[in-house]
């Protein structure tokens, strides 16, 4: 069977590293003509493009900072002439701080934990949906939550917040998109803790253990072809969301911190090896 992905461009953010990196591979296995890479880490970008050397897809890397309005919109201009309108846009780049709240600092953290995670997606998405909209063939986007931004979590409020934006945003899109009658569609990825490094020392909650990147993506990504709103896993991350809505705020307080474990599963956090514990990247 032809993979829907043959032929077409797929641009992916935070594609040095982990599931970012894993999403290029796909694109390019799937027979991508052309795959995208932004990432703020230019030698990563050097270590997926020589990874990729052997595959048919035209590679294009791009140092862009999520961060940055300008850098977004700089880069995008350098698509749109270079490679042309992206048919699948994966927005994937995204940051942890994993901290109390009150230990946040108001830029390092605050700031640039809403405006990677948050503003990120959304601008990199502003910057290329008119032109998809315009030539009007089918298309997907893919925006990268978690799960935190379902539930509370201690250690991880900015995080949280970042995330409960994301999903709200990404959600309303979706069904704007729909309104109109848009070939595009729109799915929100809402996963517990991965084994990408980024949460390194984390621990899932009960029955909920820390998945492997590749069964993520996977999982995404046919999610993302079929054209489903939403990719939650694993299955106890919709049945949290669900005990959530329906129990008194004190019985799922009970229930989240000392039955499923939720409040805890960030004491032990430590992040990517070798860099401060407060100040952890990478892709969500």
């Amino acid at each position: 069977m032809v993979s829907p992905i043959r032929g077409r461009t797929v641009l992916v953010t935070g594609a040095g590293r982990g599931m970012g990196r894993l999403y290029a591979e796909r694109a390019a296995r799937e027979g991508a003509a052309a795959v995208v890479l932004w990432d703020v880490d230019g030698r990563a970008l050097e270590e997926v493009v020589a990874g990729l050397a052997s595959t048919t897809a035209t590679v294009h890397s791009y140092v862009v900072d999520v961060a940055s309005v300008e850098s977004i919109r700089s880069a995008a201009d350098a698509v749109l002439g270079d490679v042309g309108v992206p048919d699948v846009l994966v927005n994937n780049a995204g940051i942890v701080r994993g901290k109390y709240f009150w230990e946040h600092d108001h830029a390092a953290d605050i700031d640039l934990t809403l405006r990677v995670n948050t503003a990120g997606p959304m601008h990199v998405t502003r910057a290329f949906l008119s032109a998809m909209m315009q030539r009007g063939t089918p298309a997907r986007i893919l925006n990268v939550a978690s799960a935190s931004g379902t539930l509370a979590v201690p250690r991880m409020s900015v995080y949280a917040a970042s995330k409960w934006a994301v999903i709200g945003w990404s959600d309303s899109l979706r069904l704007e998109l729909a309104s109109t009658g848009s070939p595009i569609t729109v799915t929100t990825l809402i996963p517990s803790y991965i084994r990408t490094g980024m949460f390194e020392g984390a621990r899932g909650p009960l029955m909920t253990p820390l998945m492997e990147p590749d069964h993520v993506v996977d999982r995404a990504w046919r999610g993302m072809l079929a054209g489903r709103a939403r990719v939650q896993l694993p299955w106890t991350v919709q049945l949290a969301g669900t005990l959530r809505n329906v129990l008194p705020q004190p019985v799922w307080d009970v229930v989240a911190g000392r039955v499923f474990r939720v409040y805890s599963s960030m004491e032990h956090f430590t992040g990517r090896p070798g860099a401060p514990a407060d100040q952890k990247e990478g892709d969500a």
